[in-house]
């Protein structure tokens, strides 16, 4: 009984490793495809939308790199004309291109809470203000850095993320209507739900 009693406890043992190793054991390539809300920062900016594309590789279990790609359509603050009004600026499209990695803190595939960070180049669109006809803010590129939290359960994916990106400076009028630098800030926050493709158990 002594021996059918520990070879039962070294079967379950078995069992129960075999099952955590295989709940652990998922596809190390995926795609995650995301759309969203994007918030820009700063007073006199409008808020959009935002859509973006991010192949994964799992590296560990628990680490995944990528590289996102993404586009946030928002109307960025671009100053104010001669008597101190607030311009009327278009929305425009702005790009991301950033490696990405991302650490999740359970190998439960149901329910994956993670936390994640990445650095790369944005192409910011210029921002012409339609009241006047002007070219606000210039267009460019700008080094920034992203930060972001979220849960994957299944194939689904919810993420809240800040892009840190350098404010760019053109010239214009103060809300006095005199003659200044004005600050158009260029981060955003994004809000954004998506479906994982590929990843999963094997």
């Amino acid at each position: 009984m002594k021996k059918m009693y520990l070879s039962l406890c070294f079967a379950i043992a078995c069992l129960s490793a075999f099952a955590q190793n295989k709940e652990s054991e998922l596809r190390p390539f995926k795609v995650d495809a995301s759309v969203g809300y994007a918030m820009p920062a700063g007073s006199g900016s409008k808020g959009g939308v935002l859509a973006a594309l991010e192949p994964k590789y799992a590296v560990t279990s628990n680490l995944s790199l990528g590289l996102r790609l993404e586009v946030a359509v928002v109307a960025r603050f671009s100053g104010y004309d001669e008597n101190g009004e607030p311009l009327d600026v278009n929305v425009k499209a702005s790009g991301g291109y950033l490696a990405t990695g991302d650490y999740y803190f359970s190998n439960n595939y149901s329910l994956r809470p993670f936390a994640g960070a990445g650095a790369g180049i944005y192409t910011i669109a210029s921002a012409e203000a339609t009241s006047s006809g002007s070219e606000g803010a210039a267009a460019g590129t700008k080094f920034g850095g992203m930060i972001r939290a979220g849960i994957e359960a299944g194939h689904f994916r919810f993420g809240v993320e800040y892009n840190i990106v350098p404010s760019s400076k053109l010239d214009g009028f103060d809300a006095n209507g005199d003659p200044a630098q004005i600050t158009s800030r260029n981060s955003y926050l994004g809000i954004k739900i998506g479906v994982c493709i590929g990843g999963g158990r094997k």
